[in-house]
């Protein structure tokens, strides 16, 4: 009874970005010319390179055996390892058998472990030892699982090993050339490499990391960093760029899928069925990628906008009215026509800045364009060559991390813009805020202006009312009455009213003009009640009073006048005025009585001076009575200049 079958179990997804640039590490030193075994610890044992074999068509059946009759063996013919079947036998389909043969003795395994080493196998594979069937990789009939990147390690039974020759079978199931989309899909085997378990599980390791881990680490970031640019584009319209991106990372994210799911079973799709949504697939990433560099380059071509989405349905309809059999030839005339689509925008997104003086922009995509572009030549290469050196499984990872990279300088200019954008609106806000006070500040004073403009109005009218019609009546009594008392309160009245008009009008009085009224006034007034009246003023002062400060100086004056008059019982009466230190000063001064023992401390409730002191506090000045029996009365009226001359 053969041994229980071991099948390499496909590693499970977890963080293993760190490992995987590690083993990358390795890789290239031990690839480096510079490294030698000696370098290790210990010279690396011995190991057998098989790069010939025997090879023959597979027979139907589970239970199908290499060269076990004539017909197998006139079938049989040998071949180069790596055996690339879109060079040796483009056209060939079904399993194909590969016969090996090695002795055991020139290696040190008594007591350890041999292993077969298995670097590329696409896409499935069955071994044999010595006719004992020892692993498979996967399904070997249709669909066939797809393990064309997985390097694969089968431990060899020191119980199944001869001394002297042994055979190995592998039996290889895969898909011809004209039914994949791409030559690295394609059947084939690559160089055998038998040796102790333990030197060749640190080659899987690395060889895993490279060809595994890192693509899968890679695509896993692409896939959610094209998942957040494309909601974050499609949110933002104005950045429509973020969205074409987005999509165009998860594009190749999806398209690199194959190396996540190697069991095609998982797909309801079969081969056929996956190949046409590979191919498919590149029609939409170049429509993204398109988009996205002249998007980027804030361009819009009316062209790309209806072309690209015809030229993916197009490309879908042309695959499926080609059919299988003739995938790979219509698939490479694609590839080419949307290569020279990409090459074309890319050119034209470094012309725009170019022309845009963008240096710092222009100069990071270009570089990162011709990394890329470096890439896709290096695989091109590799693909035409059957061969899978180190440069083109670094190269497989290059595009990938050119997309992070260019998907983080989106995020950190996003970022930069959105900082901007909050900045920009703060200081909108607050010129906003200063606008609006502005604006109410305006509106207070165009407010108070229309006030003041109707209440200025209304003075006039009222002032014209009292001077047309009462000022007439008053007037007409003055002249027509009989009574000489009824004259004189006339008289007054109509003074009064004069100065009252004159109040409500606000034209603005010279200060020499109103020395002269009030000196015509209070000198006739004293020498009327027999008085002798004195007046001490400047000739010629060029400040001019508010209609207020005229009016209410006035009325201060006419009541320090009738006190005078009515209660000092004086015979001398001097007024003096003048200006002293910013202060507009005018001085009644008599020689009469005084104010008697008994009104003194009531001297606010009597003769006016309450009135008169509420005067001169209206007009941020004061009032101030000195007196003393016998001794006379000076009343001192002071007004600041500022308030007396531009009015409270």
């Amino acid at each position: 009874m053969p041994p229980p079958l071991p099948s390499f179990p496909p590693p499970r997804w977890r963080p293993r970005l760190a490992a995987a640039l590690l083993a990358l590490a390795g890789l290239a030193a031990s690839a480096s010319p510079g490294f030698t075994p000696a370098q290790g610890a210990a010279a690396a044992p011995p190991l057998i390179e098989l790069r010939s074999a025997l090879t023959a068509p597979a027979g139907p059946g589970p239970g199908d055996r290499f060269a076990q009759d004539g017909t197998g063996a006139a079938a049989a013919r040998p071949v180069t390892l790596p055996d690339d079947w879109a060079r040796s036998r483009p056209g060939a389909d079904g399993p194909q058998w590969y016969r090996v043969h090695f002795r055991a003795e020139p290696l040190p395994a008594r007591g350890k472990l041999l292993a077969l080493y298995i670097a590329r196998a696409c896409s499935s594979v069955e071994v044999y030892l010595n006719g004992e069937l020892l692993y498979r990789s996967g399904r070997m009939t249709e669909p066939i699982a797809n393990n064309c990147n997985l390097p694969q390690l089968v431990p060899l039974p020191s119980a199944l090993l001869l001394p002297a020759d042994n055979t190995l079978d592998l039996k290889l199931a895969g898909y011809p050339l004209a039914e994949v989309g791409s030559r690295d899909r394609a059947g084939g085997l690559s160089a055998l490499t038998i040796g102790p378990q333990s030197a060749l599980a640190s080659r899987l390791a690395r060889r895993t990391a490279l060809q595994v881990w890192a693509p899968q680490a890679v695509s896993a970031t692409l896939l959610l960093m094209g998942g957040f640019m494309f909601v974050l584009g499609f949110i933002n319209r104005r950045e429509s760029h973020l969205a074409y991106f987005g999509a165009l990372s998860v594009g190749w994210a999806i398209l690199d899928a194959r190396l996540w799911l190697r069991t095609v079973p998982l797909l309801p799709l079969g081969h056929a069925g996956l190949e046409f949504l590979l191919c498919t697939m590149l029609g939409f990433i170049t429509w993204a990628a398109v988009q996205f560099l002249l998007r980027y380059a804030r361009m819009r071509l009316r062209l790309a906008d209806v072309g690209l989405p015809l030229q993916c349905a197009l490309l879908a309809l042309s695959l499926l009215a080609a059919g299988p059999g003739r995938l790979h030839a219509l698939a490479s005339a694609w590839y080419a026509l949307l290569t020279l689509e990409v090459a074309a925008a890319a050119v034209w997104h470094l012309r725009h800045q170019w022309l845009q003086r963008n240096r710092g922009s222009l100069w990071l995509m270009a570089g990162l364009l011709a990394a890329a572009a470096l890439a896709g030549a290096i695989e091109l290469a590799a693909a035409w060559s059957g061969t899978r050196p180190l440069a083109a499984h670094l190269a497989q990872l290059v595009v990938p991390v050119v997309f992070v990279l260019v998907g983080l300088r989106l995020v950190q200019q996003h970022g930069r813009a959105l900082q901007q954008a909050e900045q920009g609106k703060a200081q909108l806000e607050l010129r906003v805020r200063e606008a609006t006070a502005e604006i109410e500040r305006n509106f207070r004073t165009l407010s108070e202006l229309r006030v003041e403009q109707v209440t200025e109005r209304e003075r006039k009218r009222i002032a014209a009312d009292l001077h047309d019609d009462l000022g007439a009546k008053l007037l007409t009594i003055v002249h027509t009455s009989e009574s000489e008392r009824i004259s004189t309160l006339a008289r007054e009245a109509l003074e009064e009213m004069r100065l009252s008009v004159r109040g409500l009008t606000g034209r603005p009085v010279r200060l020499t003009d109103a020395l002269g009224d009030w000196r015509a006034e209070v000198v006739s007034r004293l020498r009327q009640a027999g008085i002798e009246g004195e007046w001490d003023a400047p000739d010629d002062l060029p400040q001019t009073l508010s209609a207020r400060a005229y009016v209410q100086t006035t009325r201060i004056l006419r009541e320090a006048t009738s006190n005078v008059i009515k209660h000092s019982g004086a015979t001398q009466c001097a007024v003096s005025a003048g200006l002293a230190e910013g202060y507009f000063e005018l001085v009644v001064r008599d020689n009469g009585d005084g104010i008697v023992p008994e009104l003194d401390g009531r001297l606010d409730r009597g003769h006016g001076l309450a009135s008169m002191k509420s005067r001169a506090k209206q007009l941020q000045g004061q009032c101030l009575v000195e007196s003393g029996p016998g001794y006379g009365t000076v009343i001192r009226l002071t007004v600041p200049l500022d308030r007396a001359i531009e009015g409270a």
